[in-house]
């Protein structure tokens, strides 16, 4: 299909001290998850796409040449506009090119869905969230944890693990 990642990732990029979890997450759990332990090639920026390049033209490419969309829904997310180029080409892709699946990781209880843009709530409204309560088990990276389990289930079936 012409794909090099299985998955780009969108989450909040502003460095707060409520981020640290988010990036930590992003760069650290769910490479070893998704990537170490089930197979999958993640997209995510920082990592496969450099500050300092195009980013809206990097962020498309990454997108394009994804097979799905993961979103980390935090308060910071939905709040910034920095982030949401990367919504919106995301959701467009998703949407009305309908060539991207999304799947929407809620890291933190967003509560209210009323101040997401109408297309998130869209998404949210057909297929649900994935809601992350890893801090309350034992083991938070283990690839065979409900979240994991979920998030496994929308991923392309080139999981195989470990």
């Amino acid at each position: 299909d012409g794909k090099i990642y299985d998955a780009y990732v969108i989450y909040p990029k502003n460095h707060t001290s409520e981020a640290n979890f988010v990036e930590y997450f992003v760069y650290q759990i769910m490479p070893d998850i998704l990537e170490n332990k089930c197979g999958y090639k993640l997209c995510i920026y920082g990592r496969d796409i450099f500050p300092g390049e195009d980013a809206a033209s990097a962020v498309e490419k990454g997108m394009q040449k994804s097979r799905r969309l993961i979103i980390l829904l935090t308060h910071q997310l939905i709040n910034s506009k920095e982030d949401a180029y990367d919504q919106h080409i995301a959701l467009y892709n998703a949407l009305i090119q309908n060539d991207t699946k999304v799947i929407l990781l809620e890291m933190e209880t967003i509560g209210t869905y009323s101040k997401l843009q109408e297309s998130l709530r869209f998404v949210i409204k057909q297929q649900g969230t994935i809601k992350w309560k890893e801090e309350h088990t034992v083991h938070p990276q283990s690839p065979s944890s409900r979240f994991w389990k979920q998030v496994r289930y929308h991923m392309p079936l080139t999981c195989r693990p470990s």
